[in-house]
């Protein structure tokens, strides 16, 4: 199943605050991203729907395997991009990590594979 840019950012965030402030509350992933908790809350419905996270209303956000497995996938697309703009364009870092983070949800499985082989970053 394909997500959304938006979606994957909140799988993404969510994944980053768990290494930083478990646990992670919606309240979290809002200020992370800068958007407003009914945004965050719609976001979270859909994820949970799907199966992606467990989240209970003002509880804490946790990843099912299949969402932590999708949020690591996004993440390392996210490395290996960043990677290759720095290392083979020669991108600052502060502009490779924006521009990655747009094309980390556009790039084919056959270009991500490449550049992965490229920068030597290992799969999710």
């Amino acid at each position: 199943m394909s997500y959304s840019e938006s979606l994957e950012m909140y799988l993404e965030t969510i994944l980053e605050l768990e290494g930083k402030e478990h646990p992670v509350h919606s309240v979290d992933v809002a200020k992370a991203l800068d958007v407003s908790k009914p945004s965050v809350n719609r976001a979270l419905k859909i994820l949970k729907e799907d199966g992606l996270i467990h989240h209970e209303p003002y509880g804490n956000i946790r990843f099912t395997p299949k969402g932590l497995e999708l949020a690591e996938d996004v993440k390392m697309r996210h490395v290996c991009i960043t990677k290759y703009l720095v290392r083979t364009l020669g991108v600052p870092l502060s502009i490779a990590e924006k521009d990655a983070c747009r094309m980390e949800h556009i790039i084919s499985p056959e270009t991500l594979s490449a550049i992965r082989d490229l920068v030597g970053q290992e799969p999710a």
